[in-house]
């Protein structure tokens, strides 16, 4: 990483960029990957990508997604405050006394997610709050001072909290899932530039909106591009901090390198593949397994057209859907080696079938 790179991380992960309304990040994204690509599309959701060599018969995806959770305005009552209903997978147990801004047309508004005080509930009977019990003070006394800053129904809102630097090995803020996969493909795009790498095949560096809500712009852009070939990028849960069952989720630890996931949308000779990549360059990783789905936008592309070979890599992350989302610096560029080194592997007209 250099000076550039990270300044491109700090104002690309501290910038809001909720589910459905993208755009502003997008904006960041492609600002920085302009210089490393030929060409850039954009669709009517908002998904970009920048394109390396355009024009190939071979064509290649890396992915990641662009999108954080949020929360809608859903009600304002008479007395000035708001009620909300999850933009993705918001989680209410974290949202009392958390500080968010609500993003309207006339600029960011302030505001808290409120709570009673501990001295006036019932502790005994305290349960964990649910999305009907939030509610949000933006200092209004009325429902009209409400609508005069500007917030109405719909109008989004986010946590406020930005991207930190913990104990020296560690990046720590709200939304590294999966903003920390942009970063993390158009790192590579700029390796590839540096480094004069003229590839055998065109590159779609793809950064698809609406993951949180069902992977709705990876659907979309894969039926676009029908690329030969999508390596998928996305964040799984680290399972050593207290409160995860091993025999359960895994026993994945951050800092021990990217996790390479076995499951049906995974294609099992790209899967081999990239193993094999990551032996010969000394890329220590992880092993994971999945039962239906991964859950990621893996899954969209693995199915759409007529089935396109996938794979996934994933960085593990400490406290998903919270505001301090926690990645090892070291696997952050070692997902960045394991898929530079992969594209530099590729011949291009690679046909991955299991029958042939």
């Amino acid at each position: 990483m250099n000076e550039q790179s990270k300044s491109f991380l700090y104002k690309y992960l501290n910038n809001a960029s909720p589910t459905g309304f993208e755009s502003s990040g997008q904006q960041i994204w492609l600002d920085y990957l302009k210089p490393y690509t030929d060409e850039y599309i954009v669709d009517t959701y908002g998904t970009a990508v920048g394109v390396i060599g355009p024009g190939k018969d071979y064509k290649v995806v890396i992915e990641a997604h662009s999108d954080e959770i949020s929360w809608f305005v859903n009600y304002i009552s008479d007395d000035g405050y708001l009620f909300v209903r999850r933009n993705g997978g918001s989680d209410a147990l974290i949202a009392p006394s958390m500080r968010v801004n609500l993003h309207t047309k006339k600029g960011v508004v302030e505001g808290v997610f409120g709570w009673p005080a501990i001295h006036v509930r019932d502790l005994a009977k305290d349960t964990a709050p649910k999305v009907t019990d939030l509610f949000i003070d933006v200092g209004a006394a009325t429902k009209q001072e409400v609508l005069d800053m500007g917030i109405h129904v719909g109008t989004v809102c986010t946590f406020t909290d930005g991207l930190m630097e913990l104990n020296g090995r560690y990046y720590v803020g709200r939304a590294l899932d999966n903003r920390m996969g942009g970063f993390m493909i158009a790192e590579v795009a700029r390796l590839l530039k540096e480094n004069n790498v003229t590839l055998p095949f065109t590159l779609y560096i793809v950064n698809a909106v609406q993951e949180e809500i069902g992977l709705r712009g990876a659907e979309m852009i894969a039926r676009r591009l029908k690329p030969d070939l999508a390596i998928c990028t996305d964040v799984t849960h680290d399972t050593q901090s207290p409160k995860y069952d091993k025999k359960e989720q895994g026993d994945l630890k951050c800092g021990s390198g990217p996790v390479l996931c076995y499951g049906p949308a995974v294609q099992n000779n790209v899967l081999d593949f990239m193993i094999g990549v990551a032996e010969q360059q000394g890329i220590e990783f992880q092993r994971q397994a999945v039962s239906r789905s991964t859950g990621t936008d893996t899954d969209a592309f693995a199915y759409a057209t007529e089935g396109i070979a996938s794979a996934l890599i994933s960085l593990p992350l400490k406290y998903m859907h919270t505001t301090v989302e926690t990645v090892h610096m070291d696997d952050v560029q070692n997902v960045i080696k394991l898929m530079y080194e992969t594209l530099l592997a590729l011949k291009g007209g690679e046909d991955f079938r299991y029958i042939k």
